[in-house]
């Protein structure tokens, strides 16, 4: 080969690099812009003025066996927060697909669902099988008023550095694909 050769070459391994680097930022852009879409397909609610542009409200609860589960020990991953009842007809609805997502997150993420109901045994009863959620119990009530709701469901997609970026009123199916991939865009 002569020296013309290798220049051409090395022009044309040079604009092949460059067109390469473009593709793969426009590719990373478009996977971002999918992953925030991917929360709005999931319609959220407007976050409570007492949530925005700070950190979510802390709390200490414990889950069945006892052991003390808080907010700020989650921070570094997403936390999908979810009010709830057994005695409520949309959470019951909701339930099975909140579940779903739960297996599907595997520890990217996690559904921490505080339920308000009076005992653990109500909680039991309605989850005879078990269930992968983290299923917490706030028998006064008072955790969901930090969040400003006392109606259920209530969910709040809070992200890896603990501020709430999407609030959902009413129940949604957690089972679309989009879910993952919204849960994976506040990482």
């Amino acid at each position: 080969m002569n020296g013309r050769q290798l220049i051409g070459m090395a022009i044309v391994a040079v604009a092949i690099g460059v067109v390469a680097t473009k593709f793969l930022k426009a590719a990373g852009a478009n996977a971002e812009a999918a992953r925030a879409n991917a929360c709005n397909a999931l319609d959220p609610s407007p976050i409570p003025a007492l949530l925005q542009n700070r950190e979510a409200p802390d709390f200490e609860l414990a889950d069945k066996t006892g052991k003390k589960w808080t907010l700020r020990s989650l921070r570094g991953r997403p936390v999908l927060l979810n009010f709830w009842a057994t005695w409520c007809p949309p959470c019951v609805e909701e339930m099975h697909s909140m579940e779903d997502l739960a297996r599907r997150i595997d520890d990217r993420a996690i559904v921490l669902a505080v339920s308000v109901d009076k005992d653990w045994d109500t909680i039991s009863k309605f989850f005879v099988k078990g269930t992968p959620l983290s299923i917490l119990l706030d028998e006064s009530g008072d955790i969901p008023k930090l969040y400003g709701t006392e109606k259920y469901p209530e969910t709040f997609l809070i992200d890896g550095e603990g501020r709430v970026r999407y609030a959902f009123v009413n129940k949604r199916n957690w089972g679309q694909a989009e879910a993952v991939l919204c849960l994976d865009s506040v990482r």
